[in-house]
């Protein structure tokens, strides 16, 4: 079986124009442009390997995660070269997916979910990069 790679690790926040300047000046890296990620409801802003996603709406998965939570890590992302593949390996292996199949998140990536409870109590994403984003 091949290692999969940390992708990316997720932390839910309230403001994304708050956060994003706090982690630059924790990491030294500059952080992204802001994404609209629609079917996520969700704004997500990258500096450097983390990735801070901002509800959109009250309604939203992190809205919920923030309300029961508060600000913290949401997920760990791990790059897969087929999104597909990986996932049904992981089903297999017994995990709960959350999704049957990759969808699109940010970036225009394809990424899946796998179930905090079949992890040790983590939300795992698989994300399989655009192929002219290495």
């Amino acid at each position: 079986m091949k290692e999969l790679p940390v992708d990316h690790v997720a932390i839910a926040v309230h403001d994304l124009a708050a956060a994003v300047p706090i982690y630059e000046r924790l990491t030294g890296s500059s952080g992204s442009t802001p994404e609209l990620v629609p079917a996520q409801h969700v704004r997500v802003a990258f500096v450097g390997m983390i990735e801070l996603v901002e509800p959109t709406n009250d309604e939203s998965a992190i809205a919920r995660f923030l309300a029961r939570r508060g600000p913290g890590l949401h997920h760990i992302a791990y790059r897969v070269d087929d999104c597909a593949a990986e996932l049904a390996r992981l089903v297999a292996e017994g995990f709960e997916p959350i999704d049957r199949r990759p969808r699109t998140g940010a970036g225009g990536h394809r990424v899946a979910f796998i179930h905090p409870g079949t992890t040790g109590g983590t939300l795992i994403e698989l994300v399989e990069r655009a192929a002219d984003d290495g």
